[in-house]
């Protein structure tokens, strides 16, 4: 039995969640969320419990490897819409800066154009300086997929250590060449 699969998902105040022909529903003050969960396992709401039970139909091996994943997303969803996810990153480098402009995220990171991403619906892209970029959303995989696609741009080198890299991130640092 999958440990974090039989764990009930606790549904907070202010947030809806529907279940109806494999479609769960989940709303809260952040927005709406829906996904569509696999047949092998059914999906319950206890309205009195006030929680939403995952469980298996069989032991095979496919069912088992979604119990505790649907649940997982289960809890990623409800606490999306209630308090939301956030991502932060930080761009370092001489002349190296990023920016907002309508549904745009401008970067300048060392290349010869400026690279333009459009920000994904959902997502709330805030730069509150020229260094540092937030982004805010109720779907889990959205903000870190964007997140990701943003520092792909440009990946910290290993030498100076120039790039979009994640608050905090740690970057291994190499020794350059030594003059004789």
């Amino acid at each position: 039995m999958s440990r974090i699969g039989k764990k009930p998902v606790p549904i907070v105040d202010g947030v809806k969640v529907n279940v109806a022909n494999r479609e769960i529903t989940v709303e809260g003050k952040l927005g709406k969320l829906t996904w569509t969960h696999r047949p092998e396992v059914t999906v319950e709401v206890d309205a009195a419990a006030k929680e939403v039970v995952v469980t298996r139909k069989n032991d095979d091996r496919l069912p088992r490897a979604l119990h505790g994943l649907t649940r997982a997303l289960i809890r990623n969803m409800v606490e999306g819409v209630s308090t939301g996810y956030e991502k932060k990153l930080e761009i370092q480098g001489v002349g190296y800066l990023a920016a907002v402009a309508k549904d745009v995220l401008q970067l300048r990171v060392g290349f010869a154009n400026e690279i333009h991403k459009k920000i994904p619906a959902g997502l709330t892209v805030t730069c509150p300086d020229q260094t540092h970029i937030s982004i805010k959303g109720a779907d889990r995989q959205k903000v870190g997929q964007f997140a990701a696609e943003v520092r792909a741009v440009r990946k910290p080198e290993p030498y100076k250590g120039k790039g979009v890299r994640y608050e905090g991130e740690q970057v291994r640092r190499k020794a350059g060449k030594t003059a004789k």
